[in-house]
């Protein structure tokens, strides 16, 4: 089973994304902050990583970049509900290998994570 740590300051994101990605087989661990998600990856493996951009706090692209140093090979999904070309950009210049503007529906999300995870489309 592929295991998916999915960050977001916003409860009902994580409650959604939960359930669309254990209704599909995946391991799901949930953190609202970038902090949080930090001491999460220390003490576990995980497949793929799922975060938002704009946090309270720390934001996703801060995430991104401490996640790159120890982790150069996990796959990183970014999502964000302010799809601009700068958020974009700046998410995959900082080592994300996928984007997923917000709202997503279940459908969006699940290809998101096949394609980040290297699985062919289904």
């Amino acid at each position: 089973m592929k295991n998916i740590l999915i960050v977001d300051d916003d409860r009902v994101v994580l409650s959604s994304c939960k359930r669309i990605l254990e209704s599909e087989g995946y391991g799901t661990s949930l953190t609202s902050s970038v902090k949080e998600a930090l001491e999460t990856l220390e003490g576990k493996n995980f497949d793929l990583l799922l975060v938002d951009v704009i946090m309270p706090e720390y934001d996703g692209i801060y995430l991104i970049g401490n996640v790159r140093k120890n982790r150069p090979d996990l796959p990183i999904l970014v999502m964000s509900g302010y799809p601009t070309p700068e958020t974009i950009s700046s998410g995959l210049r900082m080592g994300a290998t996928h984007f997923i503007a917000k709202p997503f529906t279940p459908d969006e999300l699940i290809q998101a994570v096949h394609k980040a995870l290297g699985r062919p489309e289904e």
